[in-house]
């Protein structure tokens, strides 16, 4: 029989790996099987990112064996951007391709030449003895590969990589591993710099892809919709879950709550540091149900407040008068260089309320936020703010900690107290909170790790006498810990909050309504997180052909009708999308054996050719035949929701 042994295409044995004299990873044991999906947890600066160099041999562990069975492909997404990759978005593609996609890449850049410049001898010289290598190397197929793939992540083949977005270029790289057709995928934080949409592409791409993964992510949504199995760095050791987030979370809870009676028993005392993570992980869990209930009930509050006053100028005066106003908009348009960014936006922000911002990169949240502010004046309509705004930002304290100062000096300037909510604290039990431990507030900024550096950032920022917070993409850099504590911090700060985020679970857990960009100009107000606004759009929206939704979300209808109830034809239909489905993905599993049998390719070329079209067939057909289930659940589980 088999056994895991032979299933493994990759396994890590007894790695030890140290850095600067201090150990980073002791004793690491990993066997990595096909076909699973692997999501890698660990506070920032446990060694996540080594993990991943170490897996897929660019650095070298101190000691222990990295093996695989011959002929088993890597790919690493880097979270950076490579600095020396150029040329158009197919060539930078193609290259993953190896020495096939290098020679089309050749033929494709010389190609383009030749037409701008017209008849170069040379250059028709070179482009000949290409094409003849193409032709021998079979690299006509590498050019549907690329082409295939380019037209699934959405991406302009001819445009100049140098030139794009950071999210469309990480998309490029990933189509560029996604070519070299590893049999492992190693992501560092893949989600990092996408905006939503984006992110849901992704995890679909991903979910569709028939590899193996291992990936780093602190997106706890994304964590959940892929990840089959958790492995967890902690303390340079590192410990496997077979399950997914959710069961991960559960079962973590146990064994922090059996460590704890443990040592009450044995009655020792952790390293201060360890217990006050720990104790953070504790209090923050048990929090968690006084600051759901918190926000269910904000939330409620919001929606009560925009049906009884329909009328923005009515809401507003009310407002004025218990002084409760931060920012009333009314028909405000704004437009750069003739493109219409917002119009006719109008909404009232009382103290208090927690606004999330939704929206494709580039599409002006980071402007929006400046013209409610009074930063950027509005082009039309009329914006007022209340008495007294003190706002503090996140994106702009980046780089506002002095390196050779302690942690407390950095915070109170020497002083031993703060002023927090109105009341003196001792600037050590604050920074308790942040989980530094004394020690640690005494030693200088400078040995902090980036996730350390992200949580003083935040200490500075609450430390600040603001009653309105302006964060913009706050969680790209923060590990878990960090964001979980950021959100507490957020539910439980008495002002107002601005918050642009593509953190879905994020959103989730502090706003209590969300602005989204809807396209053409079009902004509208849903109360609640993400998933309120999902569920909302999807009972306002009748169905579209998937291909149209990624481009604009359409205007959304006031919710008034209530949630309605599957027709008769809509009912059955989705009692036989199951079946649909298994049948599509069973020929689907049937082509893709027959493609994996070696005697394929010594028969007729036609018989792969036509085994590959119906495949991109398939696969269109399963994605619309998903997207209507969904569509469908989503309708039914609102009409049982509202019957219950």
């Amino acid at each position: 029989g088999i056994n895991g042994r032979e299933m493994a295409i990759r396994t890590l044995q007894h790695i030890h790996y140290g850095f600067g004299g201090k150990p980073l990873l002791i004793d690491v044991n990993l066997q990595i099987e096909s076909g699973e999906r692997i999501g890698v947890l660990g506070r920032n600066g446990a060694g996540k990112t080594t993990l991943l160099k170490i897996i897929s041999g660019e650095i070298p562990p101190d000691s222990g064996a990295v093996e695989s069975p011959p002929g088993i492909r890597l790919s690493r997404l880097p979270q950076g951007i490579p600095v020396h990759l150029a040329g158009s978005v197919f060539e930078v593609v193609a290259e993953g391709l190896g020495e096939r996609g290098a020679l089309l890449a050749d033929f494709h850049h010389l190609s383009d030449q030749l037409a701008r410049q017209g008849g170069q001898e040379a250059v028709a010289r070179r482009l000949d003895a290409i094409h003849q290598a193409l032709d021998a190397a079979q690299g006509w197929d590498a050019e549907r590969e690329v082409d295939t793939l380019l037209t699934k992540l959405d991406l302009p083949a001819e445009a100049d990589f140098t030139a794009l977005s950071v999210g469309l270029k990480r998309r490029v790289l990933l189509a560029r591993a996604l070519a070299a057709k590893p049999d492992i995928l190693l992501l560092d934080e893949p989600t990092n710099h996408l905006d939503v949409g984006n992110i849901e592409r992704l995890e679909t791409i991903i979910r569709n892809w028939r590899g193996t993964l291992l990936f780093v992510s602190h997106d706890r949504v994304f964590l959940q919709q892929l990840a089959t199995r958790i492995v967890e760095l902690d303390l340079c050791r590192m410990i496997s879950w077979r399950c997914d987030y959710a069961a991960y979370l559960r079962r973590k809870e146990a064994e922090l709550d059996a460590e704890a009676q443990q040592n009450r028993r044995q009655d020792k005392k952790l390293a201060e540091e360890e217990t006050w993570i720990r104790k953070g992980i504790k209090a923050r869990r048990r929090r968690n149900e006084g600051r759901v209930r918190a926000l269910k009930a904000l939330r409620s509050e919001r929606q009560a407040r925009l049906e009884r006053v329909g009328n923005v100028r009515l809401l507003a005066q009310e407002a004025e008068r218990s002084g409760r106003l931060v920012i009333a908009a009314e028909d405000l348009g704004f437009a750069y260089q003739g493109q219409t960014v917002f119009k006719d936006f109008k909404t009232v922000i009382l103290r208090g309320d927690k606004v999330g911002v939704i929206g494709p990169n580039g599409c002006g949240k980071s402007t929006l936020l400046k013209v409610l502010l009074g930063q950027q004046p509005p082009q039309t309509g009329q914006l007022r703010h209340g008495t007294h705004l003190q706002p503090a930002y996140f994106d702009q304290m980046r780089g506002q900690l002095d390196p050779e100062r302690t942690l407390q000096d950095n915070i109170a300037d020497g002083a031993d107290k703060v002023i927090i909510n109105g009341r003196p604290r001792h600037i050590i039990g604050y920074l308790k909170d942040f989980l530094f431990s004394p020690d640690k507030a005494r030693s200088p900024v400078r040995v902090l790790s980036g996730g350390e550096r992200n949580r003083l950032l935040l200490a500075k920022l609450f430390a600040k006498p603001a009653n309105l917070l302006v964060l913009d993409e706050p969680t790209n850099d923060l590990d878990m810990e960090t964001l979980e504590l950021l959100e507490q911090l957020l539910v439980d700060f008495p002002g107002t909050v601005l918050l642009v985020s593509h953190d879905r679970a994020f959103l989730d857990n502090v706003v209590t309504s969300t602005l989204v960009f809807e396209g053409q100009g079009r902004i509208t107000e849903y109360v609640g997180g993400y998933e309120d606004w999902q569920r909302q759009r999807a009972l306002q929206d009748p169905p579209r052909s998937a291909k149209k939704e990624e481009h604009h979300v359409r205007p959304a209808r006031p919710v008034r009708q209530g949630p309605r109830k599957l027709s008769y034809n809509e009912t059955r239909e989705l009692a036989q999308l199951p079946d649909l489905i298994e049948r599509l993905e069973g020929e689907q599993a049937q082509l893709f054996e027959t493609l994996a049998n070696p005697s394929t390719y010594r028969s007729d070329g036609q018989t792969v050719a036509q085994a590959r079209s119906r495949l991109a067939d398939l696969e269109a057909a399963l994605a619309s035949a998903y997207g209507r289930w969904e569509q469908l659940e989503a309708i039914d589980h609102g009409a049982d929701a509202s019957a219950s």
